[in-house]
C-alpha cells in the first residue's frame, strides 16, 4: 500500500434546515486502499458519500481528489472520480459494449482510446464473454459487474461503491468481494457496506459514523483487538470449583456455566492462559478444551454506537 493520499475530506459538514446531517467529519485515504464506511440508518453516510462524489456541496469543509480541489475545480477533480450508485445506473436496452462505449464517450476518453479503454474495463471485470448481451438479460450479479465496469473504464484514482453486492447470491457476492481487491491494487477505494462481514473481508481500514460524526478510524488490525472480549472459555474432564480458577493469577471473575465448563473473565495486560495451563498440569485438572473468546464485528459496531448514544 501506497504511502500517497489520493483522497483528503477535510472538516465536512453539512446541514438540512436545522438538522446536522454530517458534522466536522476529517479523513484521508491511500492509493491501494480499501476503506470501509459503516454507519446505521440516517447516519449521514449517504450524504458524506454524496459529498465525495460531488453531487452534494458541503456548508463546509474542503475535499481534495489527486490533490485537486473539487469545490473549486469540480470538473478536473471528478474525472478521478469513479462512482458506482446502489442501484447502478445502467442503459439495460443498450449491450454492454455499447453501454460501455457510452460511458467512454461521457468520460471524455479520447476517441482513438474508446475501444481500448472498453475492452480493458470488460476483462478486469469479466465481462468479455457477454459483451454482446443486452444488459437487460443478464443476472444482477454481471449487471452489478457493468456498474462496477463503468465506474473504473476512465481509470479514476479513487472509486467509490455503494452496497455493491446488495441483493446478490453468495457466489456472485464471492466474485465481486475480489473483484474490488483487484481494483484496489491500482486506486482507492470506498466501499459502502451494511454487510459487517463483508468489511472484515475485504476492508485494510473501517470507518464508522453515527449522528454526523466519525466515531471510529482505524485498521481492520486495529478494529479485530477491540473484539478481543477478554474471556476465555474453559472445560474439563470432571467437575472443578470456580474458587480453584478464581485463584490463577489474571483471573478477575468466574463465570460457572455448569460444573464442568466455566468462562474466565481477566484483565486485558494479564491474559491467564499459560498460569492456568501450568495449574491444570500440576493440579492434574484434565482441562480438556481452552477457547478464547471473541467478540463479532457487530458486537464492536453496536458497542461504539451505543457508547455515543449514551455520551449523548
Amino acid at each position: 500500500m501506497s504511502n500517497t493520499v489520493l483522497l483528503e475530506a477535510s472538516q465536512l459538514s453539512r446541514y438540512f434546515g436545522g438538522k446536522t446531517a454530517v458534522d466536522n467529519v476529517s479523513f484521508s485515504v491511500n492509493q491501494g486502499e480499501v476503506v470501509g464506511f459503516l454507519g446505521p440508518n440516517g447516519a449521514g453516510k449517504s450524504t458524506t458519500m454524496r459529498m465525495l462524489t460531488g453531487n452534494l456541496a458541503p456548508d463546509h469543509g474542503e475535499i481534495r481528489v489527486n490533490g485537486i480541489d473539487l469545490l473549486d475545480k469540480p470538473g478536473q477533480a471528478k474525472a478521478h472520480i469513479g462512482y458506482l450508485p446502489e442501484t447502478p445506473p445502467l442503459y439495460k436496452e443498450l449491450t454492454v459494449r455499447e453501454f460501455l462505449r457510452f460511458c467512454a464517450r461521457l468520460n471524455q476518453i479520447d476517441a482513438k482510446q474508446q475501444s481500448n479503454a472498453v475492452d480493458t474495463a470488460m476483462d478486469r471485470c469479466g465481462l468479455t464473454a457477454v459483451s454482446q448481451r443486452l444488459i437487460g438479460n443478464l443476472s444482477k450479479g454481471f449487471q452489478q459487474r457493468v456498474g462496477i465496469a463503468q465506474a473504473i473504464i476512465h481509470s479514476p484514482a479513487v472509486v467509490i461503491l455503494d452496497e455493491p453486492t446488495s441483493g446478490l447470491d453468495p457466489i456472485q457476492i464471492r466474485e465481486i468481494r475480489q473483484l474490488i481487491r483487484d481494483i484496489a491494487d491500482e486506486h482507492s477505494v470506498i466501499l459502502s457496506t451494511h454487510i459487517l462481514p463483508e468489511v472484515q473481508m475485504l476492508c485494510d481500514r473501517v470507518q464508522i459514523i453515527s449522528q454526523g460524526q466519525l466515531l471510529f478510524n482505524d485498521t481492520i488490525d486495529n478494529l479485530s483487538l477491540q473484539m478481543q472480549a477478554h474471556t476465555l472459555l474453559v472445560e474439563f474432564e470432571q467437575p472443578l470449583a470456580a474458587d480453584f480458577l478464581r485463584q490463577v493469577d489474571g483471573v478477575t471473575s468466574v463465570e460457572t456455566l455448569h460444573l464442568q465448563c466455566h468462562r474466565l473473565h481477566y484483565r486485558p495486560d494479564k491474559n491467564p492462559t499459560q498460569a492456568l495451563l501450568s495449574r491444570a498440569v500440576s493440579d492434574n485438572w484434565r482441562l480438556t478444551s481452552l477457547i478464547p473468546e471473541q467478540r463479532s464485528l457487530e458486537d464492536v459496531f453496536m458497542k461504539i454506537i451505543q457508547k455515543e448514544e449514551t455520551d449523548v
